[in-house]
């Protein structure tokens, strides 16, 4: 097959997106704006029900096509009522994308003291709101002939140093589990990396003056910190036909911060 452009359009798909609802300048919003621009209708699904439907405003407003659902991705019974109401939206599920995940509001003591709690809570929200998620979309994908999940990991899991770094390492092994349990139903499953993103929970967690920039500066081949646009291209190749033989990978979109053979 000849590649064209068009190969990266998402005409007739339907995305869900989880962790959109994020005001200003979020990689949720990145994504689902994104993945609306390349033609998907999207589902914008997240905790805040007011942000998911501000993002969803802003979709439809540009001449997209878009809905919003509250969604608390560690809950079962909320994520299946996600999926249902991306079917009942749009007639189905194509894309997932499992963006949501605590990362400033998460432990960062040492394994020796972080508390249980803070561990169980990370992990329900960072790997298995992940796993609950696939589950709720797969018998949609399933029913379309395919799909295509990205889960959303760290380059702080290459190698992880702490809890959050911990359960983003834990969902590489999902990912590439996914891949191979799903891989024959026409469903891929890979992770994105990011580096250090100016989103603005990445500014909270990370600021101008913190002596990490100082570290990446010196770490990074090109550029020490991205924006969440810069990480919609590689989403757009791993949800569309033009990724179509992708799977089971992850991508790290860092600036050569973490290089891996």
């Amino acid at each position: 097959m000849t590649f064209t452009l068009d190969q990266f359009r998402l005409d007739g798909k339907v995305a869900v997106v989880t962790g959109a609802g994020g005001r200003g300048n979020s990689i949720g919003r990145a994504y689902a704006l994104g993945l609306a621009g390349a033609g998907a209708s999207v589902v914008v699904a997240d905790l805040n029900r007011e942000g998911a439907e501000a993002v969803a405003a802003e979709i439809n407003a540009a001449g997209g096509s878009a809905a919003a659902v509250q969604v608390d991705v560690s809950d079962e019974a909320s994520t299946l009522a996600m999926g249902r109401a991306a079917t009942d939206a749009f007639g189905g599920v194509d894309i997932l994308v499992n963006n949501a995940a605590l990362m400033v509001d998460i432990s960062y003591d040492s394994c020796e003291t972080v508390s249980l709690e803070a561990w169980n809570r990370a992990f329900s929200v960072n790997l298995n709101g992940a796993l609950l998620c696939a589950r709720a979309v797969i018998p949609a994908m399933r029913e379309r002939g395919g799909g295509r999940i990205v889960n959303q990991t760290s380059g702080g899991a290459f190698p992880a140093s702490g809890l959050y770094g911990i359960s983003k390492l834990a969902l590489v092994g999902l990912t590439t589990t996914l891949a191979k349990q799903l891989g024959k139903d026409g469903i891929t499953c890979n992770a994105i990396a990011p580096g250090n993103v100016t989103s603005d929970a990445g500014k909270l967690l990370v600021p101008d003056d913190s002596p990490f920039i100082r570290f990446l500066e010196m770490a990074c081949a090109t550029r020490a910190r991205g924006g969440p646009d810069e990480l919609v291209g590689t989403l757009l190749l791993l949800c569309s036909a033009a990724g179509q033989w992708i799977t089971g990978q992850t991508v790290h979109v860092d600036g050569g911060w973490v290089m891996r053979p």
